[in-house]
């Protein structure tokens, strides 16, 4: 029986996740992919921002990969290895949250699974501006760099020369073996990233000599979500004016934004992303005409105030 290849893509939060996701499945390469999209908090977000694969995309909410959803990641992967033929490959995006180890572990420990699909590569995108800072308080952006075969180092039209090597160094302090492609908003040969066979269980056991039975492990227990919704169009001022200052106030502690929301008097989606104090906003693709407008914005971050969001979300209601 013909095994089907399977991509993990990690990375910490903002890192560019989606977006080499999106150029895996909008360039010519002539290969069609199932997506599975692991999200952090109660709202779906990323689900939405995945383009051309509707029929295509598993979205599992709420959870760790490797903790309460990896029955259904299971579950998912026996269902999509009973469609073999219909795709040529399997693609799991998993939260920036997430330890890729033990998500790799399912590809060994359970044996329908280690029957039916090998696990091409751990592919880990990281933020060239903020990597630093998230080694120094974040075991899973250690432990993503750490188990990666390939890594995309992105933004790096953010940093200096110097910073860029510093952050080069940095990673290659952590792994000394994987390849390291230099990029601007995923921009990358798909070739250098996809059928690899890059994924060597002696170097993980290497790392991590209980790889194959470990159970535990860490996670930053202090990051939060703060999921916020709306039926009711916002004020497109309004609401930029109160993310501009929330960021520059609070950018430190938020780790991510996104959302896509309904503009008074817009016929399109706004899709707005952060980093930290970086943002960008645009408008995307027109609201189906059947399509309930409703905004969903999430913040993902440390010391944050839900019911103070809340209070200043609504306030830009239109």
């Amino acid at each position: 029986m013909d095994q089907i290849p399977v991509t993990v893509l990690t990375g910490y939060l903002g890192a560019g996740k989606t977006t080499l996701l999106n150029r895996i499945l909008t360039e010519q390469h002539g290969k069609k992919y199932a997506v599975v999209v692991n999200e952090f908090g109660e709202i779906g977000i990323d689900n939405d921002l995945v383009v051309n694969a509707d029929e295509e995309v598993f979205e599992m909410n709420n959870g760790c990969i490797c903790c309460t959803v990896r029955g259904d990641l299971i579950r998912i992967l026996g269902g999509l290895m009973k469609r073999q033929g219909s795709f040529d490959g399997i693609l799991i995006e998993t939260t920036g949250l997430a330890d890729p180890a033990p998500v790799a572990q399912t590809f060994f420990v359970d044996e329908d699974v280690r029957r039916r699909t090998w696990l091409d590569s751990i592919v880990t995108v990281v933020d060239a501006r903020h990597v630093i800072q998230r080694l120094g308080d974040s075991h899973e952006a250690l432990e993503q760099i750490a188990f990666a075969d390939v890594i995309l180092l992105n933004k790096t039209d953010l940093v200096s020369a110097d910073e860029l090597a510093q952050v080069e160094r940095r990673i290659r302090s952590i792994n000394a073996t994987a390849i390291i492609h230099r990029t601007q908003r995923c921009e990358v040969d798909l070739a250098t990233v996809l059928g690899r066979r890059a994924f060597d269980l002696e170097r993980i056991l290497a790392i991590e000599p209980n790889f194959l039975s470990e159970d535990d492990h860490e996670h930053d227990d202090a990051v939060k979500s703060v999921c916020l919704r709306t039926d009711r169009p916002l004020d497109g001022t309004r609401l930029m004016g109160w993310m501009q200052r929330l960021l520059a106030e609070r950018g430190q502690d938020l780790l991510r934004t996104k959302g896509i929301l309904s503009i008074a008097g817009q016929d399109k989606q706004f899709v707005v992303q952060a980093v930290h104090m970086l943002m960008e906003g645009n408008f995307t693709k027109p609201w189906g005409p059947n399509e309930n407008r409703e905004s969903r914005l999430v913040f993902i971050g440390r010391n944050i105030d839900g019911t103070e969001l809340r209070q200043q979300f609504d306030a830009c209601i239109a």
